[in-house]
Parts: C-alpha cells; structure tokens; sequence
C-alpha cells in the first residue's frame, strides 16, 4: 500500500477534510463524553470512570474526574454519592495492591504516582468526612459513615502495624461528636460499630477524651459533652475479663492495640471523667446519676474518685440529690468509701415537698435500702420514723399510704424504736398531770442531725391521728399500729404506685353492703327561708356587707 507509506514518511502532519462526513461521524463516536453532560446516565459513566481506573494506570486522572462529581452540591442529583461509592472501591483496590505506598527501589516516576495517588486518597476522606457526613442530606451522611467504616477495615488489611488512630476514625469519631445533639448518625455508628466491636469502642473512647481536652469553646464542648454523654451510654456492658474482648472490626493484627482489661477500661475511666468535666446540665447528670451504679462505675478501677462528683451533684437537690446518694451508697456498700455524712444528708431530704413530689416512689425505694441494715443505731432510725410520720399529717393521701407500710416495717426491723407505738406512764401523778395539762413533744423537726432529734424520746401519735383520716382507706391501714404487732411486713411495692386516680377508682368500684344514708329532706330553699332570710344568707349578707 505506498498511499500508506508515502504518507508515514513524509514527515508532513496531514489536514483532515472537514467536508467529509465520516471523519467527523468517527471523530464523535471516539470522543468520550462526560458524565455530567445533559441526558448522560450518571451510573453508567461512573462505572466506565471506575473500569478504566482499575484496568490501567493511564486512567488515574479519573479519580481527580470522581472527586469532582463527588463535590456536586445538588442533593438530587445521585451522582455524588454514585462517585464516592466507586471511589470508595477503586481506592480499596489501591490499599490491596499496595500502589499507594512509596517503597525502597521504587522508580522515581512510580514514587510520584504513588504520592500522587495518596493526596487523592486524603481527599477523598475529606470528602467524606466534610461534605457528606456533615451534609443535611441523609442518604449522603449514611453513605459516607459506611464507607469511611469500609476504608478502616481496608486500611487494617494492609498494613502490619496499623493504628486505628492514624486512619479515618479518630477524625470520624471527632465529626460525630460535632453534630447536632440530635443527628442520627451517631445512634447509628454507635449501633453497629461502637457498641459492637471492642477495637471500635477502644479508639472511640480515646478520640473522646482526645477531643474534649483539645481547647475548645464554650457553646461548643457542653455540645460535644452531650454527644459524647450520648454515645458512652449505649454501653450497658462491661467486660469482666480479657476472654470478653474479642470481637474485632479490624484484621487481627489490631489485637495487640489492647493489651488487658484494666488498659481497656481506664480508657473508658478518662472518656467519662473527660465528659463529667466538660460541664453538665441537670438532665444529663441526673441521667450519669441514674446509670451510676449499673454502668459507669464497673468501669473504674477506684470509683471511689467520682465521690466529689455525687457530692457535688447533691447540692443541686430535687430527684438529683436523691440519685446522688444511691451513687455514694453504692460506694459505700460495694467499695467500702468511708462516708460519715451520708444519713444526715439522706435525713434533710426529707422536706414537705416529698409526698407531693413525682419522684415519691423513687425515694421510697431507695429508702427502704439504705434503711435495710440492722445495724443502724436505733435513735437514728427513731428520727426517720418520727420525721416521715410528721410529714403524713399534711400529705396526700397517695403519700400517707406508703409512709405508714414504711415505718410498720421499720418497727418490724428495728424492735428497738417499738416502745415508740406503746410508751407506758407508770407514775399516776404524771399520768394525771399528762390528762390534765397534756406534754410538749421532745421530738425537735427543724434539727438537722437525726441523732439530736430526740425522736427516741417521743412516740407516734401521729400515725394514731391518722386513725381518723377523711380517707377510709388511710384510717383503715393506720389502725395497724394500734393492734397486736403479729403482721408480718409488708411489702412496699404494693403501696408505691397508688394516686389520687387509682384510690379513687377503688372507692368508686367497692361493693356496697348497704346504702349509704342520706338526708332525708331535700331542702327547697338555700339563701331565704319561708320566714325571710335563712341561715346561709344572713352569713352571705354579712359578707357583702364586710367588703
């Protein structure tokens, strides 16, 4: 063919005829078209994008292609999400092959591509991380929290020494911390990463403290305190022993990264103590206070340092002080913490705000552990009976029917205080004096330490003026302490969650013996009688008149 030959070497570039058609049809159908151009299906773009990536390194410039796709800011176009899906593969297939890390004997132009190709890896990480997990379109902050997941899990693949806090989670962990109080995002990697698996929930703990220590301002750490709150309290677990931390996330090589349980849980002892310091509002201590026992303490090695901690929180008062002193009592009964104080601060909870207050049945609950030693001194118990019995005269009756269960047991406890029920005069000239000019109580209400009271001194006839309770039910229950003491105790759960609906629905739906009686003559006038004005409007009259 010496067309062809003369033509290769003339050395002379040929002009291509423009008038002919079929060099400009096969001009068209050679030119790659872009997948952001209009009518073009994104999918299939992306993916020729992403087959050309993986079949030769003369396609890398498509990544810089995927990244600019992955930038679009438009939440209805799919084709972001689309791009960083692919990416997400092509950089995963990267980490495999290890075409990302600059080794010895590398070529210099090899070098630069794998440099090359690391930038664009912490790119698209950022991409990730800022414009889609903190976007306010949902289906991209779910896409991008598997993904950055799925880049952890390669990155733990290919690497001997892998840290977990030189990849994507610390700065994940940082983000979601970061969100608002109420993003999703958080609940979700809390519920299929942190509480999961151990390695997760080991770098989590420590990005949290890192985090909260970093200097922030104000508004924004009681945000990240909250969040952090929020993400701690999904662990209703603790291990007990090296054997219980061994489901990873990461390749095996991550094991190492946590060496024993008392390693492990004092990386949760500093994330807690890190979100105590952080400022709290009342909310979220009394909910630190509610899981104290059960949750947050086994975590600590010697949680005998989180006593400033339920101090502090007791002087806030309410339901909060009350939680407090289950978090000391736990302290003091499980660790030993020497706490001399704990009932004179149980004894000024006791105000005439507890039997109309919504946490009654809370407290009673917890009373009646702390009150459950035998070993407790019977003036101190004596102030506590005392107390709460003083406190029934003016309280509802939903509150009166708990107290006197309550101090019934406490004699049944402590048969020491009985003689409080029974006190026998023995000398008639006191007796007659006593019939005559009556006694002033020793029992003193406003001291504030139960074993100067004086309560051992005194008797409860209060729980005897409550014999004649308007309420058939109060006066019923207070008869017990008049009869023989031969009833066995009884059991407080029963009384704890009666109101002012439930005993009324009692009385309402009681079988009736007999009819009740009522008056017999139904009177026809109120205010005037036949005569003139009645009773009742002469006291009206005399009402008007006084204004």
């Amino acid at each position: 063919m010496p067309g062809k030959t003369t033509a290769s070497h003339a050395g002379v570039k040929r002009k291509r005829d423009p008038s002919k058609p079929e060099r400009r049809e096969s001009k068209s159908k050679s030119r790659r078209k872009s997948p952001s151009d209009h009518g073009d299906d994104p999918q299939a773009e992306i993916l020729q994008l992403e087959a050309q990536i993986l079949e030769s390194r003369r396609h890398y410039n498509n990544i810089a292609t995927l990244l600019q796709l992955a930038r679009q800011p438009d939440a209805e176009n799919e084709a972001p999400i689309l791009a960083v899906v692919a990416l997400c593969r092509v950089f995963s297939r990267l980490l495999a092959t290890g075409d990302m890390v600059k080794s010895k004997g590398m070529g210099e132009a090899e070098a630069t591509i794998a440099m090359w190709l690391k930038e664009r890896y912490k790119e698209f990480v950022d991409v990730l991380l800022n414009d889609f997990l903190q976007s306010d379109h949902p289906p991209k902050q779910s896409v991008a929290l598997t993904l950055l997941m799925r880049l952890v899990k390669e990155e733990s693949k290919t690497q001997k020494d892998y840290n977990l806090k030189n990849g994507p989670l610390s700065r994940l962990v940082e983000v979601l911390l970061l969100l608002p109080a109420d993003d999703p995002n958080r609940d979700e990697f809390a519920d299929k990463y942190f509480k999961q698996f151990d390695d997760i929930r080991f770098h989590t703990l420590h990005a949290i403290k890192n985090v909260l220590e970093s200097d922030l301002e104000l508004p924004i750490r009681h945000l990240v305190a909250a969040n952090s709150l929020s993400l701690l309290s999904t662990l209703d677990q603790v291990p007990k022993s090296t054997t219980d931390i061994q489901n990873f996330y990461t390749a095996s090589q991550a094991k190492s990264s946590i060496p024993t349980l008392r390693t492990y849980k004092d990386r949760a002892q500093e994330a807690w103590l890190a979100t105590m310091r952080a400022g709290l509002t009342k909310d979220q201590r009394k909910s630190i206070l509610t899981a104290f026992s059960h949750q947050i303490a086994p975590w600590f090695q010697q949680p005998e340092v989180l006593a400033d901690f339920l101090t502090d929180s007791y002087d806030v008062g309410g339901a909060t002080s009350l939680l407090a002193l289950s978090g000391l009592y736990y302290l003091i009964s499980e660790k030993n913490l020497d706490y001399p104080s704990f009932y004179l601060k149980l004894y000024s909870l006791l105000d005439e705000g507890l039997l109309h207050s919504k946490h009654r049945s809370r407290f009673f609950r917890l009373l009646d552990t702390f009150m459950s030693s035998t070993h407790l001194p019977a003036a101190l118990v004596a102030s506590f009976i005392k107390r709460l019995s003083r406190l029934a005269l003016h309280g509802p009756p939903a509150g009166v029917v708990v107290v006197i269960p309550w101090v019934y047991n406490m004699f049944k406890r402590h048969p020491s205080c009985t003689f409080m029920m029974h006190r026998a005069i023995r000398s008639a000239t006191l007796a007659a004096q006593l019939e005559d000019e009556g006694m002033d109580d020793p029992f003193d209400m406003a001291q504030l330490d139960p074993m100067l009271s004086g309560a051992i001194e005194s008797s409860v006839w209060e729980l005897e003026a409550l014999q004649m309770h308007y309420h058939p039910n109060v006066a019923t229950l207070a008869k017990i302490i008049s009869e023989q003491f031969t009833k066995r105790s009884y059991n407080l759960e029963d009384f704890l969650d009666h109101s002012y609906n439930a005993l009324l629905d009692v009385e309402l739906n009681r079988d009736l013996k007999k009819d009740p009686e009522v008056e017999f003559e139904i009177p026809k006038r109120i205010f005037t009688a036949e005569e003139g004005v009645g009773e009742m409007g002469r006291l009206l009259m005399q009402v008007v008149e006084a204004k």
